[in-house]
C-alpha cells in the first residue's frame, strides 16, 4: 500500500514547486490503475492492510485534488477502483480509445469513490455503475464532457503534453489562484464525502462479507493487483 503515500508525496511535491505549471498523471502498462491489491491485503492478518489501503487511497487523491496546479490525467486501458479516485479529482482528462472506467467496489464487498465517479458520469449513471459494477468507456465519458480527448493509444501522452503546453504558457500566478478558486467553489467536500464512504468499508469488513467476497475474488485468479504503474510528470514553460 505504500505505493499510495508515494504517488501522494510526489504530487503534492510537484506542485509546491514553482517552476512546475502543470502535472500529468500517466501509466505505464496495459492499463492506468486498478485500485488496491485485493491479494497482499487477503494475505495480511486482521486490519492493517485495509487501513493501509483506506489511508494510502485518501492520501493519493487528496493529492491529486489539493495540488496547487491543474493535474491532467491521461488514461490508457482500465481504470477502476482506485484509479477512479485518481482520475475524478484531476483536472483534465484525455483518454485513450480503449479506455473504460468502472468501480466494482461492491464485488469486493467495499464502498468508496462513488464520489469520484460522480465528477465522471452523470448521478444516475454512476449509481447504476455502482450497483452493477458495470463500466463505461472513454467514449461515453467524452459524450458527458469529463473527458476532453479521446484518441489512439499511441497519441495520449502527446495529447496530454498539449493541453499542459497550454496552461504552462499562461500565468503561472493566474493559473495557481485558478486551481485554488475552483476547488473552493465545489458543490461538496469531496474530502469528507469520500471519508465518508470508507466508512462503510469498514462496517462490512466488520460483518464479515467483505472478507468472504474478498476470497471468492482472490479464488477466482482474478488479477486484483494489476494495474498499471501510475505516474507523474511535471510540466514547465
Amino acid at each position: 500500500m505504500a505505493e499510495w503515500f508515494q504517488l501522494g508525496d510526489e504530487i503534492r511535491r510537484l506542485g509546491a514547486d514553482r517552476s512546475v505549471r502543470a502535472v500529468i498523471l500517466r501509466s505505464e502498462g496495459r492499463g492506468f490503475n486498478a485500485g488496491v491489491d485485493i491479494k497482499e491485503m487477503q494475505n495480511t492478518e486482521g486490519f492493517d492492510a485495509l487501513i493501509g489501503a483506506n489511508k494510502g487511497c485518501y492520501h493519493a487523491f487528496a493529492a491529486v485534488y489539493e495540488c496547487e496546479v491543474p493535474v491532467i490525467a491521461a488514461v490508457a486501458g482500465f481504470c477502476v477502483g482506485g484509479g477512479i479516485g485518481l482520475v475524478g479529482n484531476a483536472d483534465v482528462i484525455v483518454a485513450s480509445d480503449d479506455a473504460f472506467f468502472g468501480l466494482p467496489e461492491v464485488d469486493r464487498g467495499a464502498l468508496g469513490a462513488a464520489t469520484h465517479l460522480s465528477r465522471l458520469v452523470p448521478q444516475h449513471k454512476m449509481r447504476e455503475m455502482v450497483y452493477t459494477s458495470a463500466n463505461a468507456t472513454a467514449q461515453q465519458l467524452h459524450a458527458w464532457g469529463s473527458v476532453a480527448r479521446v484518441v489512439p493509444r499511441d497519441e495520449l501522452l502527446a495529447a496530454a503534453r498539449e493541453i499542459a503546453g497550454n496552461i504552462a504558457a499562461k500565468s503561472p500566478t493566474v493559473i495557481r489562484a485558478a486551481k485554488e478558486s475552483l476547488n473552493g467553489i465545489d458543490l461538496w467536500d469531496v474530502k469528507k464525502s469520500y471519508r465518508f464512504e470508507q466508512g462503510f468499508t469498514f462496517e462490512l469488513n466488520l460483518s464479515g462479507v467483505a472478507d468472504e467476497l474478498r476470497n471468492d475474488f482472490v479464488a477466482e485468479g482474478k488479477s486484483a493487483g494489476s494495474s498499471g504503474a501510475t505516474k507523474s510528470e511535471k510540466g514547465k514553460k
